[in-house]
């Protein structure tokens, strides 16, 4: 995971249109970019609605809100339909960039152990360096958390 002060590492993944989209598209705003297990389960439908909520004040801020998950483009078209998120929802089925932020490793749930995605999000400056990393987070505690930085900032 690029440290806080680090340019985040670029990369390309497709959103819920199956359109390539680039972090580095973003450069010049700031990204507030959240990694969640799956789409259209309780915990992310908080934490993505949480922000679609607040969506204003992160405008205000001038940044932007992108979602990573690795569910397909499909689920994630059908996911923002459902809930109206008013953002883009990246694809990485092969969870590369998930684990290059350390948002990809081992869980537990009812004694199972498995590897998928740990919550979490960062929020990347206009300049592309990381500002704030938040991994293993809950979802209401990211939009407290993700809304207070941003108006800080």
């Amino acid at each position: 995971m690029p440290a806080i002060g680090e340019i985040a590492p670029d990369f390309e993944l497709r959103n819920q249109n199956g359109e390539i989209v680039k972090l580095s598209d973003y450069r010049g705003k700031k990204v507030l970019l959240f990694a969640y297990p799956r789409a259209g389960t309780p915990g992310c439908t908080t934490q993505a609605c949480g922000f679609r909520d607040n969506f204003a004040q992160i405008e205000t801020a001038d940044a932007v809100v992108l979602g990573l998950s690795p569910d397909e483009p499909a689920a994630l078209a059908k996911w923002i339909e459902e809930e109206s998120l008013g953002y883009d929802l990246l694809s990485d089925p092969d969870h590369q960039v998930l684990e290059a932020w350390d948002a990809w490793g081992e869980r537990s749930m009812y004694g199972k152990i498995y590897m998928g995605v740990i919550r979490s999000h960062w929020i990347i400056g206009a300049d592309g360096r990381v500002l704030d990393a938040q991994v293993k987070i809950s979802p209401k505690k990211s939009i407290e958390k993700a809304l207070k930085f941003l108006a800080v900032e």
